[in-house]
């Protein structure tokens, strides 16, 4: 893999990642999807591919922190739900990783964080609460609803580290309150992404010069995560809602327009 190693790193693409990285704790602990900014500064500061598997175990490392955070939030019939959806997706991904440029995945992954924020926000002015439930997850219309949006997260996920916006839709339009959203987003992503590492090492994607650069990197996501667990006491609901739509929309526009 074509990883640029910590040695041929100027300071100020150090900064840039290590401030990518504090943001990887911070969504991981308060928004969600936060994170489409570090993977937009990774792909700017390191190849476009290889800068997903240098975020990886980055992201991995704010899993645990965010699962010891809010562990009893969970709601698992939802987890459970859509594990066999991102499973399906994550292979589709990595399919779709063997085939496409850096240009295709960007406009793919771009084009579906916005769709999906375009039909969040309209479910959620239709206002009828149907569906606006957790538990709705159980339904037809919940199942139906959580494999179309867990093969979507798992596809993402995998071809960009952007399987959080998509989720954080799914999570929002499913009707979460704040912490079961954080503790089921936080067990989700933890599962997710460590069963990503072994394809993301078949494709070459992860090696011992994104190691190296990770070990340096790990200490600020930290110091993220603990700013978010403090912020997130001082966001209501509708306000944290706004900062999750908003993260989409940001991170799909710069997968766009890169």
């Amino acid at each position: 893999m074509n990883t640029m190693t910590l040695w041929h790193i100027s300071g100020w693409e150090f900064a840039a990642l290590a401030l990518a990285t504090l943001l990887v704790g911070f969504s991981k602990t308060a928004v969600s999807g936060a994170n489409t900014v570090s993977l937009a500064i990774f792909a700017a500061v390191l190849p476009a591919r290889a800068s997903t598997g240098v975020l990886l175990p980055l992201l991995i490392v704010g899993d645990v922190l965010a699962v010891a955070t809010y562990r009893r939030h969970a709601h698992w019939p939802t987890l459970w739900r859509l594990f066999p959806a991102v499973a399906v997706g994550v292979l589709i991904g990595t399919l779709f990783l063997v085939w496409a440029g850096d240009g295709v995945v960007r406009t793919s992954i771009g084009a579906i964080l916005l769709f999906m924020a375009g039909v969040t926000v309209w479910r959620r002015r239709k206002a009828d609460g149907a569906d606006d439930d957790p538990d709705a997850v159980t339904t037809r219309a919940g199942r139906a609803k959580a494999g179309s949006y867990g093969v979507l997260g798992g596809f993402t996920t995998m071809v960009a580290n952007a399987g959080g916006p998509v989720m954080s839709m799914y999570l929002l339009s499913a009707g979460f309150r704040k912490l079961g959203f954080l503790g089921t987003s936080a067990f989700f992503f933890l599962v997710v992404n460590v069963s990503k590492v072994p394809f993301s090492a078949g494709l070459g994607l992860i090696d011992g010069n994104s190691l190296l650069l990770d070990a340096v990197l790990a200490v600020f996501v930290v110091p993220g995560a603990l700013i978010g667990r403090w912020a997130v006491n001082r966001i209501n609901q509708r306000l944290f809602e706004q900062l999750v739509i908003a993260a989409t929309i940001v991170g799909g526009l710069q997968l766009l327009l890169r």
